[in-house]
């Protein structure tokens, strides 16, 4: 399928600019390993000028011009950048699909999901007005207070791969619909998208320098970004290194930041379940994206009176999942992003292997492909908690496997992680699945099913997997300052000291 990807530069101030250094990083297609066309790689010189367009842009016309307007001011160019992804939908999902690998059936479901966050934004920056000077009940008559809400300032913005455009917008739109103003920088392994991104916010006019997007390496970009003085604050989806690296250089400067991170998220699957639907949302949970997926409930615990016809279900599902180039119809798995992270998934399934654990299903390259980076969805039983696979975050379709005898035994070995951003329950009692739920140390829980996410719902984790919360009102409240306002409304002089005229 020949599919033109437009050549791009920087996004800087309302204008494409070609990176000071004129370098470019080359797109590499995961599913033919071909190079496709190239993307500009922004250095510290380029966020020099994108940190001072945001910065411009916030203070100009003492805020007039974005800050300072009306949430439904701001709100009409997020409802415009909505519409404009809605009219690009298929070309935009074309696009993801040749940069990431992911199914074309997923990259078109996100960019509704895309659009429909940021129509949510818009409806929550028009809710933001009615907010403003919300009254704070004191004790005192004598006085009167309330309370602001006003937009952080810079924002510097870092995303990943696995979802290129969707996770760009789940902080672009709540950014600007607080009144900040931002510099996206997208990961150099797919960053198409979130420069077609650009095009738009240019389209709907969107004033200079509200939104920069940088593409570009993460040391020659992203770090000299997120240590910028200039910007107020870094929100960062990513490994929870790259995360621990950002805090660092945030804390020399006390400048907040919100982490949202790597995780080993586990499902649970009691013996009371229906086993054939519980199946699929073990499957879904796990290879869903490639099994790209921060939140991926890759530590299935399955009751041990079922676990045997639990497994054999699971190996026969899995051999069904059509594995194939992403544009074909009915593609269900496609390839990891890159060479590295073939690479890197492959090593991990060996070293599973030799420490001892079996490799149920999957392991491998399937036979029918040469060439690009696919990976067989793996199932990996006779897994310890000591080992690697029980352990380290994959990011690839990689499931591994332990039985339990009881609930307590089960809530232990869920919560046997460093991580905790997601968590999933499978069974047909709602009162344990109620106590697991509230037993689980995760900041997400799926009950029955596992991965579903709505803009309106909180995301997010605790532990290694990072703090803060996207989406939903948390999302808008994270670019958000309150400014508390105390008026003294008494006629009578305050009296604390002696008048001079009285002494």
């Amino acid at each position: 399928m020949a599919i033109h990807l437009p050549i791009r530069q920087l996004f800087i101030d309302g204008e494409w600019r070609e990176p000071i250094l004129k370098k470019r990083i080359p797109i590499i297609n995961p599913a033919t390993e071909q190079i496709v066309g190239d993307i500009p790689a922004a250095t510290a010189e380029d966020v020099e000028i994108a940190v001072e367009a945001a910065r411009k842009a916030f203070s100009r016309n003492k805020g007039q011009d974005w800050p300072s307007t009306s949430g439904a001011y701001r709100a009409k160019y997020l409802r415009a950048i909505a519409a404009k992804i809605t009219e690009k939908k298929s070309e935009l999902g074309k696009l993801e699909v040749i940069d990431c690998g992911k199914p074309l059936d997923e990259a078109l479901w996100d960019m509704d999901d895309v659009a429909g966050c940021f129509e949510y934004y818009a409806d929550l920056a028009e809710g933001l007005d009615a907010k403003q000077k919300a009254p704070v009940s004191l004790p005192m008559e004598t006085f009167k207070s309330y309370v602001l809400k006003e937009p952080l300032g810079v924002v510097a913005l870092i995303t990943p791969w696995n979802y290129p455009l969707l996770m760009g917008a789940w902080k672009v739109a709540p950014a600007l619909a607080a009144g900040c103003t931002a510099i996206l920088k997208p990961s150099e392994l797919a960053s198409v998208t979130c420069l077609e991104l650009a095009e738009v916010c240019r389209e709907v006019g969107l004033p200079p320098g509200v939104l920069n997007i940088l593409t570009g390496l993460g040391t020659e970009a992203g770090a000299p970004l997120a240590s910028h003085p200039h910007v107020d604050k870094v929100a960062f989806t990513g490994s929870s290194a790259t995360g621990s690296k950002i805090m660092a250089s945030a804390a020399q400067m006390v400048k907040p930041v919100s982490m949202e991170l790597g995780g080993k998220s586990p499902i649970i699957v009691f013996e009371d379940v229906d086993l054939d639907k519980a199946v699929e949302w073990t499957l879904f949970g796990c290879f869903w994206t490639n099994g790209q997926i921060c939140s991926a409930t890759s530590r299935l615990l399955v009751h041990e009176s079922i676990a045997s016809e639990f497994l054999d279900r699971l190996v026969k599902w899995t051999k069904k999942i059509k594995i194939s180039d992403p544009f074909e119809e009915g593609c269900r798995l496609g390839p990891v992003v890159s060479g590295g992270q073939y690479e890197k998934v492959l090593e991990f399934i060996a070293t599973a292997r030799s420490e001892g654990a079996t490799i149920l299903s999957g392991g491998d390259r399937p036979k029918h492909f040469t060439k690009g980076f696919f990976v067989e969805p793996t199932i990996i039983t006779d897994v310890t908690t000591s080992m690697q696979i029980w352990r380290e975050e994959v990011f690839g379709p990689v499931l591994c496997v332990k039985t339990f005898s009881t609930e307590d035994e089960a809530i232990e070995l869920a919560n046997d992680t460093h991580y905790g951003l997601g968590a999933a329950v499978i069974s047909n009692d709602l009162e344990r699945c109620d106590r697991v739920t509230k037993a689980f140390r995760a900041g997400i829980v799926w009950i029955n099913c596992s991965q579903p996410c709505f803009c309106q719902a909180p995301w997010g984790g605790i532990k290694r997997s990072g703090f803060g919360r996207e989406l939903g009102e948390w999302g808008l409240e994270n670019y958000l300052s309150v400014k508390q306002v105390t008026q003294y409304i008494s006629d009578e002089p305050w009296g604390w000291y002696q008048s001079p005229a009285k002494l």
